[in-house]
């Protein structure tokens, strides 16, 4: 009889090791209304956001950017335009951030601190501490709690940040579609699923059906982006060592093929990532805390290989994309890259979407795309730099297909429609009096779907110390 694999009787490795191998079924939001958003806080009509806007040749200051009564991206100009409501934000506006890696609902609990440096990451998922601290609250959290309560928080915790799109999302995503906070690049986007995933490579008979999909959507042109965990651990482990040998064995380096981590691997293995046209996304945060080493992003750079930022889960990762695009740029100096303060947007923003494979509607601000955006408070001269500065406190305002997703109390009050304001949830967020859009509901007459505070009420009542979004 075929040895059971551990995922198939644990709640949190079958939670942790879930990828997105097979194509989902469309929401059911998708097939009645032709798009896998709801309407919800948007303005109440056409609006034009002034301030300092990155275009992917510019920064245009003192510039105008129209969003229309349909939601999308109506024009991007110097001049006032004519016939529009004017909203002066005094920052920098620029596209919606995508996090290429994370494992998004397990982003509730504290970060763990190793108690040593690991060789890969089958050692630290094996160790009795790691139970402790993480394997064993996640079993409680799974079975005490409501179904996709981890995964609302998380997405909450993505988007006060200036995230609007995420990967790595587990099966619950694919049911959850229809209320998705922000967009999910490997579930249902944009009217299909380009994306697919997995977390560890097969190991006999387990994962290869899973595998075999992925590879026949990449040859039927159906998968733009493959996500797979690779090479993850010290350079000299054996183990990570071998695992990119292993992948090319089985024919899926291919230009499809996204390498999440990637600690192992040699120069001359991101060299022929890049000769194939495959692409690397780096959580550079995480390695460092369980494995004492990253990538060599610097060589990755340095050969023009596409790179993508993920700040992996809150565990050992960073408590958001922009606190690791630092722990990159800090890295990327050590390893001596310099890359410029532009260069570290666009990993964020237009470099991602290219390696999503939705970089003809994500990444870039530009007439005709929808209109996801973020507006940072304004505190540099340089406004690349001002980006890359920033901590999540700097967000004013999170647009995501035109809706008003997340911003400023004031701001919201003026640009909402008056009747979607009362059902916006109040929050003090560093300081700041915000309003965040949890009011809308995929099945009208349903329960209504929960805030953050009653999420927050229910795992610290499961889990007491569950990491804080504000903080």
């Amino acid at each position: 009889m075929p040895k059971r694999h551990e995922a198939d009787t644990d709640p949190f490795e079958a939670a942790y090791t879930a990828g997105a191998s097979e194509a989902a079924a469309p929401p059911a939001i998708a097939i009645a209304a032709g798009g896998e958003l709801l309407v919800r806080a948007a303005p109440a009509e056409a609006t034009a956001l002034r301030g300092c806007i990155l275009t992917p040749t510019q920064a245009i200051e003192r510039g105008y950017i129209v969003i229309g009564a349909g939601r999308e991206i109506q024009a991007i100009q110097k001049s006032k335009p004519q016939g529009v409501r004017v909203h002066d934000t005094g920052g920098v506006i620029l596209p919606g951030m995508i996090d290429l890696h994370g494992h998004p609902e397990f982003n509730v609990f504290a970060a763990w601190e190793p108690p040593k440096q690991f060789p890969n990451r089958y050692s630290w998922r094996g160790s009795e501490l790691y139970k402790q601290l993480v394997r064993e609250p996640q079993n409680t959290v799974l079975d005490k709690l409501p179904p996709k309560t981890q995964l609302r928080y998380a997405e909450i915790r993505a988007l006060v940040g200036g995230v609007t799109a995420i990967q790595g999302t587990g099966d619950n995503a694919t049911a959850y579609q229809d209320e998705a906070l922000v967009r999910n690049v490997d579930k249902w986007i944009f009217g299909g699923q380009v994306g697919r995933s997995m977390i560890d490579l097969p190991s006999g008979d387990f994962g290869k059906p899973q595998l075999d999909s992925i590879l026949k959507g990449i040859e039927d042109k159906q998968v733009e982006a493959f996500y797979v965990h690779l090479a993850e651990g010290r350079s000299d482990n054996k183990r990570s060592q071998e695992e990119f040998g292993k992948l090319d064995e089985l024919n899926a380096v291919t230009d499809k093929t996204v390498v999440i981590h990637g600690t192992a691997l040699t120069k001359a293995q991101l060299s022929n990532l890049k000769d194939a046209g495959a692409k690397l996304v780096w959580s550079p945060q995480s390695n460092l805390r369980l494995y004492g080493e990253t990538t060599r992003a610097g060589d990755a750079l340095e050969l023009g290989l596409l790179m993508g930022l993920g700040a992996d889960w809150l565990p050992s990762g960073s408590t958001s994309l922009l606190a690791e695009l630092k722990v990159a740029r800090r890295e990327l100096a050590k390893q001596g890259a310099k890359p410029t303060a532009k260069k570290l947007v666009d990993i964020v923003t237009r470099d991602a979407a290219k390696i999503a494979g939705l970089d003809d509607k994500l990444g870039v601000l530009k007439e005709g795309r929808p209109a996801d955006l973020v507006v940072l408070e304004r505190r540099h001269e340089n406004p690349w730099e001002n980006v890359v500065e920033a901590d999540p406190s700097w967000v004013e305002l999170v647009m995501i297909d035109g809706d008003l997703a997340y911003g400023r109390d004031e701001w919201l009050r003026q640009l909402a429609d008056p009747a979607r304001v009362e059902g916006l949830e109040p929050l003090i967020a560093w300081g700041k009096r915000m309003l965040l859009d949890t009011s809308y509901q995929a099945e009208p007459g349903a329960q209504a779907p929960p805030k953050l505070a009653k999420l927050r009420d229910e795992l610290i009542n499961q889990y007491p110390q569950v990491g804080p979004i504000f903080a």
